[in-house]
């Protein structure tokens, strides 16, 4: 079974990790496969969602097998090529929603935290197992301080144990938290807010997010300055700005 399935629904690219047998864990191409159905969505997609196949797992990140059949001196490449796909969620020039609909653990719990959103149920876990494998958690895990605190999100990664969304605190994680029958109809409300304004101020916007993250406040003020100038001599933005209305 091929995963990522990807499929091209409108405006909005929606990518299933498809391994149901394997709680939807990934193998090594599933990473670069993922990368690409991000990185190649078309000038008229306006919003990507990702998701897992089922109603148990989102994905239970890597399948052990990928580390039990890798050299150890293939772990940088490897790791390399995960946080590749991960800068490509982050830095994806549409909106990008996370539609947990169960368990999500290790580089599928980094990659709902490169999301720009996440839509989940209340039964939904998360977590970051690697140091029970004797590796460390890396990449996006580095977001994970800001959304949970240091502390809380230091006994995670140190833990590797899984927490309820309950225990962290479901507002610190998740924009929308709903019953599992209405995390379709929440997914598309938040898709339609994601993708009212415009495409060019959306991909203005998260550049300007990853610059927010990488540099400090004078430089992102800077940076800032620059974007508005750009993005408000767009064509699109005088449309905009013309169309709207309180």
């Amino acid at each position: 079974m091929n995963s990522p399935r990807v499929q091209d629904d409108g405006t909005v690219r929606r990518i299933t990790l498809d391994r149901p047998e394997n709680a939807n864990a990934l193998r090594a191409d599933d990473v670069d496969a993922l990368a690409e159905a991000v990185r190649g969505i078309g000038p008229d997609t306006r919003a990507v969602v990702i998701t897992g196949s089922g109603d148990r797992s989102f994905c239970a990140g890597m399948h052990l097998d990928t580390f039990r059949e890798m050299e150890p001196s293939g772990g940088r490449a490897f790791i390399g090529r995960v946080a590749a796909m991960l800068d490509a969620v982050r830095r994806c020039p549409v909106a990008t929603v996370a539609r947990l609909n169960g368990t999500c653990v290790g580089i599928a719990f980094e990659l709902a935290l490169a999301c720009d959103v996440r839509v989940a149920h209340p039964g939904v876990r998360v977590g970051l197992p690697e140091v029970k494998l004797g590796i460390p958690s890396i990449a996006d895990a580095a977001l994970l301080p800001s959304f949970l605190g240091p502390a809380l999100a230091h006994e995670l990664i140190l833990t590797g144990d899984l927490y309820t969304l309950d225990e962290l605190g479901p507002s610190r994680l998740i924009n929308r938290l709903v019953s599992p029958e209405l995390l379709d109809e929440a997914v598309d409300d938040l898709v339609g807010r994601l993708t009212a304004p415009t495409r060019e101020v959306i991909a203005a916007q998260k550049g300007l997010f990853e610059t927010w993250r990488n540099h400090g406040i004078a430089d992102s003020v800077t940076a800032s300055i620059d974007v508005f100038g750009d993005v408000f001599a767009d064509p699109a933005t005088r449309t905009a700005i013309n169309g709207y209305r309180r």
